[in-house]
C-alpha cells in the first residue's frame, strides 16, 4: 500500500486537520437569530423550526465553544462568550452570503442584495436619487437601507450586520476599506434677521463671540463645530444638542444660534423666503468628507466600487 493510501486510512487529526468540532452554517444562523430576537421561542419561529430543535442546535454550538452563549433564566442574555461568538458568526455569514451572491451577479456587479448602513445626516439627501438611478440601471439589485449613528454603523459593519456603510470620514479601522467619494462644503445657517445676513461670505472673524449649535457628540460634524468654535473664538451651545439637521436648522431659524449645514441638505431643504438663510465660508475652508466603507477582502468589493462611482455621479448630477 503506497503512502497516499496509508494516509487516507489515518484519522483526520493525524493528517493535519483540526479535530475540533466545527459549527455548521445552520447553527451560526440559529445563534444570530437567538441574539436578534432575544429568546429561544422567537428565535425558533424566525428560522422556522421547533423550539426543541432550535435549543438543541444552540447546545451544539455551546459544546463546540466549550461554554455558554446565553444565561439561562427569565431573560435570554448573551454571555461575554456569546457576544464574541455572535459577532464572529455575523462576519462568517456575511461572507457566505456574499459568496452565494456571486451566482446572482452574472456579468452585473450590481445584482443580488446589499445591506447598506447610512448616517441620518446623509441618507435622506442622497439615497433617493441613488435608489432611482439603481431602479433604472440595475433592476436586479435590492438595497436594504438602515440608518444609524456613525459609530454604531461601523460596529455593525465589522460584525457583518451591514455589507457597506455610507458615512462621514475619517474612519480609522484597519479591518475596513475606505473609498473616498467627495468633499461636501459646509454652510453657515442663521435666522433671516441675523446681522451676518448682509455678508456674502463668512470668515472666521465673523463668528467671534457667537454661539454655535451642534449635533449630538456621536456625529462627526459635532467635532467640526467644536474645532471651528475654538479657532474663531466662538462657543458651542451645549444647552441644546440636535438629533438631526432639521432640528438645528429650526433652532437657527428661531435665532438661538448659528448652525453648520452640509451642501446636500442645503440644496434640498433651504429655499428663498425661509426663516433660515445660509452663507458660504470664504475660500470654501469648511467641508466634510464622505466615504463608502466595507470590510477588507469583502467578496462583493466590485459591487461596492460600482456603487461608489454611482454615488459620485449622483452627488455631481
Amino acid at each position: 500500500m503506497n503512502d497516499r493510501s496509508n494516509k487516507l486510512l489515518l484519522p483526520l487529526a493525524d493528517q493535519g486537520y483540526s479535530s475540533r468540532v466545527q459549527p455548521t452554517l445552520r447553527q451560526l444562523r440559529f445563534l444570530v437569530a437567538l441574539a436578534d430576537h432575544g429568546s429561544f421561542t422567537r428565535g425558533a419561529t424566525a428560522v422556522g423550526v421547533t423550539q426543541p430543535s432550535f435549543s438543541q442546535q444552540i447546545q451544539l454550538v455551546e459544546a463546540a465553544l466549550k461554554g455558554r452563549v446565553v444565561e439561562r433564566g427569565g431573560r435570554t442574555v448573551l454571555t461575554p462568550l456569546g457576544r464574541d461568538a455572535v459577532a464572529a458568526a455575523r462576519r462568517v455569514l456575511a461572507e457566505v452570503d456574499a459568496f452565494a451572491a456571486l451566482a446572482e451577479r452574472r456579468e452585473d456587479a450590481l445584482a443580488g442584495t446589499i445591506r447598506l448602513g447610512v448616517s441620518p445626516t446623509l441618507g435622506p439627501y442622497i439615497l433617493p436619487q441613488l435608489v432611482a438611478r439603481l431602479h433604472s440601471t440595475s433592476p436586479a439589485l435590492r438595497v436594504h437601507v438602515r440608518e444609524g449613528l456613525p459609530n454604531a454603523l461601523i460596529e455593525m459593519l465589522i460584525d457583518g450586520s451591514h455589507d457597506v456603510v455610507l458615512v462621514q470620514l475619517p474612519i480609522d479601522e484597519t479591518r475596513l476599506h475606505v473609498e473616498r467619494l467627495f468633499r461636501e462644503p459646509l454652510f453657515l445657517a442663521m435666522a433671516a434677521d441675523d446681522p451676518l445676513r448682509h455678508r456674502e461670505t463668512i470668515g472666521s472673524e465673523d463668528l467671534e463671540g457667537r454661539g454655535l449649535l451642534t449635533l449630538q457628540p456621536q456625529y462627526r460634524m459635532s467635532d467640526q463645530v467644536l474645532a471651528l468654535a475654538e479657532a474663531a473664538g466662538a462657543h458651542v451651545l451645549r444647552d441644546y444638542e440636535g438629533t438631526s439637521l432639521d432640528a438645528i436648522r429650526q433652532m437657527a431659524g428661531m435665532g438661538m444660534g448659528l448652525a453648520l449645514l452640509p451642501e446636500l441638505y442645503v440644496r434640498q431643504e433651504i429655499r428663498g423666503g425661509d426663516d433660515v438663510i445660509v452663507r458660504s465660508f470664504a475660500g470654501g475652508r469648511h467641508y466634510r468628507e464622505i466615504g463608502l466603507v466595507w470590510r477588507e477582502g469583502a467578496g462583493r468589493a466590485p459591487a461596492f466600487v460600482a456603487l461608489s462611482e454611482m454615488l459620485r455621479d449622483v452627488r455631481n448630477g
